[in-house]
């Protein structure tokens, strides 16, 4: 199949365009030091990354992807703030583009399609990382996970992203790693393209039903 009359790309980015997993990682096990708690391998972390940074700080402390309701909040909030003063001065140490992801960013910049992102990384964040692996001139939107009172899976954000760039629905794809990015597509009618190789958990991106999956960003172009 090939998508037609698509004029918007709407792209996730932990997990779809970029691996930051091991930068994370050093954040994660650079609050638990600091917290006094055993630190944990990248694999992991890794497993735990894609739902947001108070997310992924929780399950760190639960020391499971479940994470432990009887957390304290102030104490969570103080792991909190160790993690995010941490990794914004350690934004893309390790952090790196998926194969691939440049390339075909350009050449789909060239055929026309507007571009944006709907992540749920902190939105401070973004911008940074971007500029230091040479993006952040690729996108005419970008969404955080604190943009919008809602985040993924909620599709709140893929309807503020249309409306802002008076795009309709039907002349829009979301392509993500995670069943976030699924869920929120499908929430909203929207097609939607599942890459298999990020942060799903382990979990095959075809049970939450993309429109269409690929192994290799490359990929894109094929249905573009």
């Amino acid at each position: 199949m090939k998508f037609e009359n698509k004029k918007l790309l709407i792209f996730d980015l932990d997990g779809t365009l970029i691996n930051s997993a091991l930068d994370l990682a050093l954040a994660v096990n650079y609050m638990l030091t600091q917290l006094g708690r055993d630190t944990f391998d990248e694999e992991v972390i890794h497993s735990w990354v894609g739902n947001g940074a108070l997310t992924l700080v929780k399950r760190a402390l639960s020391g499971a992807r479940e994470v432990d309701e009887s957390l304290d909040e102030a104490y969570v909030e103080k792991a909190l703030k160790i993690f995010l003063d941490y990794y914004e001065k350690n934004l893309c140490n390790a952090t790196v583009p998926y194969p691939n992801v440049i390339e075909t960013l350009h050449a789909l910049k060239e055929k026309g399609y507007i571009l944006a992102i709907v992540t749920n990384k902190p939105f401070p964040f973004v911008s940074p990382i971007l500029q230091g692996l040479g993006m952040d001139a690729m996108f005419s939107l970008i969404l955080g996970g604190d943009s919008l009172p809602e985040k993924k899976p909620h599709p709140q954000p893929l309807l503020h992203v249309c409306e802002r760039l008076e795009i309709e629905v039907e002349n829009a794809v979301m392509i993500g790693d995670s069943k976030n990015d699924i869920l929120a597509a499908n929430a909203y009618g929207m097609d939607s393209v599942g890459v298999t190789y990020g942060y799903n958990y382990g979990e095959d991106i075809g049970v939450h039903k993309p429109t269409v999956i690929i192994d290799d960003f490359e990929k894109l172009l094929k249905y573009l």
